[in-house]
């Protein structure tokens, strides 16, 4: 980062601690979209770090020496629900290349060493989420191609060849980058070599389609256990099963953009589960709830 941005930033550092006091930590990432210039058009990003409890971020534009700075304030605990449930995927990018320039309890140290080397608890986090998309978009891709709906088939078929490179970039420990096929490029060719099939092969658009979903119907089924690994995890915590509502108010599921109902029905039917019917309740005699475990 050039002299004069440090500088400005030094400057801007200064006041904030003195305007803010619950202040922990301060980022400065020059070019903080690199593959989005065109759209976002900033020099600098000054990520404030506050100790503050608070559900939302707030962002500012200022313009200092010619440089176009944005400044974005985040709470601790909100920055690391981004991190654990991939809500803010240009947050690991910052943390990550960003130059600290205000830690003086280390926080933000320690966050950019436990986000260059994934803890079990953070992959596995991570891995859940990205299965759940993964599936959940591969499922609508099928069915729209069985309904005949080409064009929205192939939309869903692109989401679920980006959800299936950020599957196998996190299970080798790294981080999904911005311009995640020139990452997958180098990374994995054989699934990159899918991504280039389905936009320039000579087949129709129908039997490019149904190409990709074949390759992913097979990772689909491989990777279910070892990405639903924190669920299982959970309900091996108990014998008894656990219901729907038990598993959504989890703590280590319930903030997760997960969709768990599928999950778990497709766990049952490759046999990862267990479905168990008990009486719903006194007053009713004969509903019965399913429920899930893990078979003996």
């Amino acid at each position: 980062m050039g002299d004069n941005v440090v500088e400005i930033l030094n400057k801007q550092v200064s006041s904030l601690i003195e305007q803010e006091e619950d202040v922990i930590g301060l980022v400065a990432v020059r070019d903080p979209y690199p593959f989005q210039r065109q759209l976002e058009g900033l020099d600098v990003l000054l990520l404030v770090v506050s100790e503050t409890a608070c559900n939302s971020s707030s962002i500012e534009h200022r313009r200092m020496d010619g440089q176009h700075v944005m400044i974005q304030r985040v709470a601790r605990d909100l920055l690391l629900n981004w991190i654990k449930n991939s809500r803010h995927r240009d947050v690991m990018e910052w943390i990550l290349r960003g130059d600290i320039i205000y830690d003086p309890e280390d926080v933000i140290e320690r966050l950019k060493s436990d986000v260059r080397i994934y803890s079990d608890e953070l992959m596995n986090r991570k891995l859940l989420v990205e299965y759940s998309q993964f599936l959940h978009s591969f499922l609508l891709a099928k069915q729209n191609i069985e309904d005949g709906f080409l064009l929205d088939a192939h939309n869903h078929i692109i989401k679920t060849l980006n959800h299936y490179a950020h599957l196998e970039l996190i299970e080798a420990g790294r981080h999904p980058e911005p311009s995640v096929w020139r990452q997958m490029r180098r990374f994995h060719p054989g699934i990159y070599k899918l991504y280039e099939e389905l936009s320039t092969s000579p087949e129709t658009l129908e039997q490019r389609i149904q190409l990709v979903l074949l390759a992913c119907e097979f990772s689909m089924m491989s990777k279910m256990k070892s990405s639903c690994t924190l669920i299982f995890q959970i309900m091996g915590s108990r014998d008894e099963p656990w219901s729907m509502s038990e598993l959504s108010r989890h703590p280590a599921l319930s903030d997760l953009p997960i969709d768990l109902s599928l999950l778990l029905q497709k766990s049952v039917q490759r046999g990862y589960l267990r479905e168990v019917a008990v009486l719903a309740g006194p007053l009713e005699p004969d509903a019965l709830e399913l429920r899930y475990k893990l078979p003996r």
